[in-house]
């Protein structure tokens, strides 16, 4: 289990590394936004990613790292690989969007195109791995990823006290396991996780598909989960929001906000904007990424 303590060391750890990302207020929704897109390499992942890659003995990593992601998470471990000076490698699906991909390379990453889902670049990931002697980044799945996206949720209690709600989309559930986590160690939609909370244990789907990349894992990863599973009091539910709710709030963060933002990210929108969740003010919507397709940006 990630701890208070293991939070605030991955806090102290990315310090000149990632951006303490403002709180901004849209008053159309009655929320704040909690800027994730603003990191360097455009998404939150870098927080979990530099912190597994920072806390890895150096025997492990000298050799390089890989690891498999629809994009953000790939861009951020290219990134932290940089930082430290190690080969990274990191394998995509075909439907990639050609942005992330770009992403990737822009910071040194090796891309490797692999299949559609997530268990086709895992598989490929691990082959890779054990014939070059590459450390895995997973990424969502591992406790070292979970305390650094709890970070956000340290910020968000810090710069919010009397915060009531915190939004958060879920594909794997790190990001989710690290608010609920962060939250706590301050004081203060996808159907897998809606399945596997009802089922009590993490849930697989056959297939998934949507404009959200970032969001369709096949399953909750088992730290993530187990992480929920000891706060569930925090945990007020789960919302499904549809592609074409998706694409409105992209729109509308583009056209009221001036936020590019990606539709993973915009899932928090989408979910007040539809009526999916009513949430208690003061709330916090968590805009996780924006490495956004430009013709997502046009009417």
């Amino acid at each position: 289990m990630v701890t208070a303590e293991d939070v605030r060391e991955a806090a102290a750890g990315l310090a000149g590394v990632a951006v303490r990302t403002p709180l901004r207020f849209v008053e159309p929704l009655n929320a704040y936004v909690k800027l994730e897109s603003l990191q360097p390499t455009a998404a939150f992942k870098l927080r979990g990613a530099y912190t597994a890659i920072r806390r890895m003995p150096y025997d492990v990593r000298r050799g390089g790292v890989i690891t498999y992601s629809s994009g953000n998470h790939g861009q951020a471990v290219a990134y932290a690989a940089q930082l430290v000076g190690v080969r990274a490698v990191v394998v995509m699906p075909e439907t990639a969007p050609a942005v992330k991909v770009a992403g990737v390379k822009k910071w040194g990453g090796e891309v490797v195109l692999a299949g559609r889902t997530s268990d086709d670049r895992q598989r490929r990931a691990e082959e890779i791995a054990g014939r070059e002697g590459l450390a895995i980044v997973p990424p969502f799945d591992h406790p070292d990823i979970v305390a650094g996206q709890a970070t956000v949720g340290l910020e968000i209690a810090e710069q919010l006290a009397d915060v009531r709600t915190v939004v958060v989309p879920v594909g794997g559930g790190g990001l989710i396991a690290g608010v609920v986590t962060g939250l706590a160690a301050a004081g203060s939609g996808a159907p897998k996780l809606k399945r596997s909370l009802e089922a009590g244990h993490p849930v697989r789907l056959e297939r998934t598909a949507s404009i959200a990349d970032g969001l369709i894992t096949l399953g909750v990863g088992e730290v993530p989960f187990a992480q929920l599973a000891a706060q569930r009091d925090r945990v007020a539910g789960v919302a499904l929001v549809e592609d074409d709710t998706l694409r409105e709030a992209v729109h509308f963060l583009w056209q009221h906000c001036h936020l590019a933002v990606e539709p993973s990210g915009a899932a928090t929108t989408a979910a007040v904007r539809s009526g999916a969740i009513h949430p208690v003010s003061p709330t916090v919507l968590v805009v996780s990424g924006g490495n956004v397709d430009p013709s997502l940006l046009q009417d």
